[in-house]
């Protein structure tokens, strides 16, 4: 079967971290590496010429650090997926990131199963937070947020549904496991309850639900 190569760029001003970064993605048939950025402002530049699916952006750069660089580079017309890499999990870096709108939070430990899969999930307009800071996420929401009853929405039931199970970190296709229904319709849901909630993308309906208050930390119903 062809798949459609996933473009990549590597931000990292650590030069050993690069090429470990892109040995590692060289294993896998659908990721390409396009180019390797070690600074900020470089990153820029190529995400911007290469026009990469993805990219692999450290937190900590010289010149333009990786969260501004991501902010400028998701400022593009039609911009690239961003995924941050870092060897810090610290609440304020995760904030930050997310408040971005970047598509997925990686410590640099994390194991090559987890990158491929934050990767591609990003290039499918998906939102992976790294199994290790996923509960830095929640905290920090709970501290953030003060009790109040859900919003309305004027979401259906189903499109709640869908909401809330994208903002437990499921992907399309375990929560067309978990309703019983086609991953098709799913992302119909999906489409839908962001026009409804005027909201840009995946990340920024993970972000609506716990700031709003229609997810709570903590919150395992669907």
């Amino acid at each position: 079967m062809n798949e459609r190569l996933i473009g990549i760029l590597i931000a990292d001003d650590q030069a050993m971290v690069r090429a470990g970064l892109r040995l590692v993605i060289g294993t896998q048939p659908d990721l390409a590496v396009l180019g390797e950025a070690s600074d900020g402002e470089r990153a820029v530049e190529l995400a911007r010429s290469l026009r990469p699916d993805v990219v692999l952006l450290d937190i900590a750069m010289p010149r333009l650090d990786g969260l501004e660089a991501a902010r400028r580079i998701l400022s593009a017309p039609v911009p690239p997926r961003v995924i941050m890499l870092t060897t810090y999990d610290t609440d304020e870096n995760l904030d930050q990131a997310l408040h971005t709108g970047v598509s997925g939070f990686l410590l640099k430990v994390s194991p090559p199963e987890h990158l491929f899969a934050a990767i591609r999930s990003a290039a499918r307009g998906e939102v992976l937070l790294d199994p290790a800071v996923t509960g830095r996420v929640v905290d920090a929401y709970r501290r953030a947020q003060p009790a109040a009853p859900p919003p309305e929405t004027g979401l259906t039931a189903r499109e709640e549904q869908v909401l809330r199970l994208v903002a437990r970190g499921l992907s399309n296709g375990e929560i067309a496991d978990t309703l019983s229904i086609s991953e098709a319709t799913v992302s119909t849901h999906m489409n839908r309850l962001l026009a409804k909630l005027g909201l840009r993308d995946r990340a920024q309906a993970v972000r609506y639900a716990y700031e709003s208050g229609l997810v709570r930390p903590g919150d395992a119903s669907s």
